[in-house]
Parts: C-alpha cells; sequence; structure tokens
C-alpha cells in the first residue's frame, strides 16, 4: 500500500473557513504555500568526488527545527551505492503542479548524478528523517534510448513524468545534450524535445504553461567544465550565452535569445511564482549580470539586463579583475523579493522586484568571497588603495569559500546558503574547501523592509562529518520550496 501525503491531509485547503479534501501535493497557489508549516528538516546534497577521500556521495538530512535538540546538526546520511557521481542538483516526482491530481504524492527526492550520469530516486516520505534508496536510473539505459548524459535539473511535471536537463553526450561534447523523459515509475521514456530542436548547451530550465512555454539556459561543454574553469574555453565557444524558448509541452524550439557578452553563461531561471505572469529572471554567472526575459506585444520573448553586478579590480589574484560570478538566485513565493549570490565576491542581495522592470536592492551580507579580511586577495580602488571585507566568525568557525547554492522558507523569512559550486570549480577557486569542507548558514529576512542578518545560532560544519569533509550543495524540503515547485 503507498504510504499516505501525511504532509497534504494535514494542510488541506481551507474555503469558508471549512477544511474539505486536498486534492495533490503541494499547494494551490504561491501565495497558499506561504502560509504552509514552517521547514523543521532540509535535504543536502554532499559530495566527496573531488574532495580525495575515496567515499560515495550522499543526501545528508539537516534538523532545522530551533525547538529541536538536534538543532543545526546533520541527524542522517544516505550514501549512495558507488563512487564518483558527484550528486549536484535534485527535484521533486510530484510539487504543485499536480497539485489537481488526488493520486500524487511527492514521496520521492530525484538525485541525478552530474559525473556518473546515474540518477537516485530517494524515498522521502515513509520516514523524512531517514530517507533511503528507491531506485537507480542506470545511466547505460538513459544513453542507449536517448544518447544522454551528465543530467542537471529535474522538474515534476502535471502529468506525472518527469523532465531532466542533460548536459552533453557520454564523450562530453554539448551538441549532445537535451531533456530526458522519465515516467511515474521512472522507466525512461527518451527524450522530450522534438528531433533536431536541441539547445546548443543545456543547464536550468523552467516551464509556465499558462504561456506556454519553457525556457532553458547554457552552462557549458562537459568536456570543459568538468576539467575547470579555463577563461579560453569562453573564446573557444565551449560555453554558452544563449537562452532557448520552447512550447510547451510538446517540445518545439521556437525561439533563441543571444544574450550576448553581457549574458555569458547563464545558469539558473526563474519565472515569477504567478502563473500568469510572463517575466523572469537569469542569473548570468560569468558577466555577473542579472537579465530579465519577457513576452512583447508580438508574442515573442525578449531581454534586458536588470541588474548589474561590476567586477572588481584585485590584486594577488589570477585575473586583473574579480567577477562577483552569480551561481544561484530565487525568486520569494510572493514574487516581492529577488535574491542572489556572488560566489567569488562572497555576498548575497536582496532586491525588491514589486517592479520587474526595475529592481531595487534592499540589503546585502557578506558571509565569505575571495576577498574577506586575511584573505591573500585585495580589492582595489579608483584611488589605488585597497580593501576588504568583513566577514563574521560564527560559533567560532572563519567562514570559507563564497555563497553558493540558496533556499528560502516558504514563508520568505529564513535563506539558507551552503558554499560548494562544483568539484572542480571548488578545488580550483577555494582550494580549503577540499581541506577543511563546507557549511550551511542561516539568513534572517526581513520580509516587511527588507534586510539580511546572519543568524549566529545556525552553523552546520560538514567539515566534522564522520567520513572527512564534504562538500554541501542543494538543498531541499520535504513538503517543496520556492525553486521546485512550479503552479500551472
Amino acid at each position: 500500500m503507498e504510504a499516505i501525503d501525511i504532509n497534504s491531509l494535514q494542510h488541506a485547503t481551507v474555503a469558508n473557513g471549512v477544511s474539505c479534501c486536498k486534492t495533490g501535493p503541494g499547494y494551490a497557489t504561491p501565495l497558499e504555500a506561504m502560509s504552509g508549516p514552517r521547514e523543521a528538516l532540509i535535504y543536502v546534497t554532499c559530495v566527496y568526488s573531488g574532495t580525495g577521500r575515496e567515499k560515495p556521495d550522499y543526501l545528508g538530512t539537516v534538523d532545522v527545527d530551533p525547538s529541536s535538540p538536534t538543532y543545526s546538526k546533520v541527524i542522517h546520511r544516505l550514501p549512495v551505492p558507488y563512487l564518483g557521481d558527484e550528486l549536484h542538483h535534485s527535484g521533486w516526482n510530484s510539487c504543485s503542479s499536480c497539485h489537481g491530481d488526488p493520486s500524487a504524492t511527492r514521496r520521492f527526492l530525484v538525485l541525478p548524478s552530474l559525473i556518473s550520469g546515474r540518477i537516485y530516486i530517494i524515498d522521502t516520505l515513509t520516514n523524512p528523517k531517514a530517507p533511503f534508496l528507491h531506485k537507480v536510473v542506470e545511466p547505460a539505459d538513459v544513453i542507449q534510448k536517448t544518447g544522454l548524459a551528465y543530467p542537471h535539473t529535474s522538474h515534476c511535471l502535471a502529468s506525472g513524468d518527469l523532465l531532466i536537463s542533460c548536459l552533453g553526450d557520454k564523450d562530453g561534447n554539448a551538441e549532445g545534450n537535451g531533456f530526458l523523459l522519465l515516467d511515474s515509475e521512472f522507466n525512461v521514456k527518451g527524450r522530450w524535445e522534438k528531433p533536431g530542436h536541441s539547445p546548443l548547451f543545456g543547464y536550468d530550465f523552467w516551464y509556465q504553461p499558462q504561456h506556454k512555454t519553457m525556457i532553458s539556459t547554457s552552462w557549458g561543454a562537459p568536456a570543459a567544465f568538468t576539467k575547470g574553469f579555463n577563461p579560453q574555453h569562453v573564446s573557444d565557444g565551449l560555453y554558452g550565452r544563449h537562452l532557448f524558448v520552447y512550447s510547451w509541452p510538446d517540445g518545439e524550439l521556437k525561439q533563441t535569445l543571444d544574450l550576448g557578452k553581457t549574458g555569458l553563461i547563464p545558469l539558473e531561471i526563474r519565472f515569477l511564482h504567478n502563473p500568469s505572469k510572463d517575466t523572469g529572471f537569469v542569473g548570468c554567472a560569468l558577466t555577473s549580470n542579472m537579465v530579465r526575459f519577457f513576452k512583447t506585444a508580438d508574442e515573442s520573448w525578449s531581454h534586458e539586463v536588470a541588474i548589474s553586478v561590476k567586477p572588481l579590480k584585485v590584486r594577488n589574484w589570477i585575473l586583473p579583475e574579480m567577477p562577483g560570478l552569480i551561481t544561484d538566485f530565487l525568486i520569494s513565493l510572493d514574487d516581492r523579493y529577488l535574491y542572489f549570490v556572488n560566489w567569488l565576491h562572497g555576498d548575497i542581495r536582496q532586491y525588491n522586484i514589486k517592479d520587474p522592470k526595475n529592481p531595487v536592492l534592499t540589503a546585502q551580507v557578506w558571509v565569505g568571497g575571495l576577498i574577506q579580511k586575511g584573505s591573500s586577495v585585495f580589492a582595489v580602488e579608483e584611488d589605488g588603495n585597497t580593501y576588504q571585507h568583513d566577514v563574521p566568525e560564527i560559533q567560532g568557525h572563519r567562514l570559507r569559500g563564497g555563497p553558493q547554492m540558496i533556499q528560502l522558507s516558504l514563508d520568505g523569512k529564513r535563506l539558507y546558503v551552503t558554499n560548494s559550486l562544483f568539484s572542480a570549480w571548488d578545488n580550483q577557486f577555494y582550494p580549503e574547501l577540499a581541506e577543511k569542507g563546507s557549511h550551511m548558514l542561516q539568513i534572517d529576512v526581513d520580509t516587511e523592509k527588507g534586510g539580511l542578518a546572519i543568524n549566529p545560532n545556525f552553523f552546520v560544519d560538514f567539515g566534522a562529518e564522520p567520513d572527512g569533509p564534504s562538500f554541501a550543495h542543494e538543498m531541499r524540503y520535504p513538503g517543496g520550496d520556492c525553486t521546485s515547485d512550479i503552479w500551472i
């Protein structure tokens, strides 16, 4: 007998003051989700690949309930069966896009392995504090049926199928990339996009069914980025600068948006959560611009730079200028605030996007980076003077690395942050992470006036793990969140 979605039963839709039976997982609207229960657990993908430790990657369960005696601790670790996977991003088998389906439950966490190509299916519902492995989708099966490899982003579909972006073929060539479809039992169905409609590069994607559109982004060729970042590879055309606009749900490539030199390496992409809205943002890592995309009067799509992070002149670094490197961002469920990280500079920013055309900076907090005090790298002002940023210690720990993945609580009041990007890049830019491990922080958010403040009572030290320091990457709540749930 299938496990009952207890969370769905406990948090039924309320109409006219009377609770009624809820139909499926998640919430009817983004605003309803904001009044959901406070998070008590968070799942974190943790990586040993690239650290030099011959240990399998694992899914960590962290207690984020401040009333719990194990608050801010890793309370469970689920190692995967193989070495060298590089667990990266994750998604759910069902989310709010399936809210109208009474047979659907948010039970399985989908963990693609960026390097090995394995896709792990994790049962989180039977015992949320101690998830267990349900199934492995083998890369040989995916390659044989689709030719795809290097799986990255996973989103559930209202149909019950799963859609996973894949960044290349088995040899790491970008031209082999595309979109993998799994059915509700996690069997390989084939490619989603129509034949001949694959993007130039793959990475993230988001769909907005009311506008019959899916848009994907472009990191680079796996053969390039898996070896670390080489600026020459950008000049060689091995990294992307395009958005790919598809018809939804039939997979026809309708338009390619060239972001030009202001949009190099567009990574994470988010539409506004309100499914009627025809606008969203994409973070362009190398040029450190937040680009807004939107539908035009003729039903095509266009784009403009909404936020720019100026590169810093620096001393004692590999280049004379350092980009911020926007690697992750998200939008609050009420579409009021946008948050992003600068992995190299070391800051997290909050912008009011009530007017998406004119974002307003409302807060900024420094939680690491290459130019924090104590580093050998200095930022240089126009007059030649140098400076570094004050970064506080948390519970006696010097903050290492830079802010990378972020996740926001449903109510928008707590922002969680980890500091690992991808093992080859971690080792290149923050080599101390392999030795000392990642950490997770929690940032308190002022949702009224705007504001960010580090919570001094929360610090998860992945440098103190039983099998040695690990890289901590993406985070998910058992009840869904603002980066995995899509409303239709």
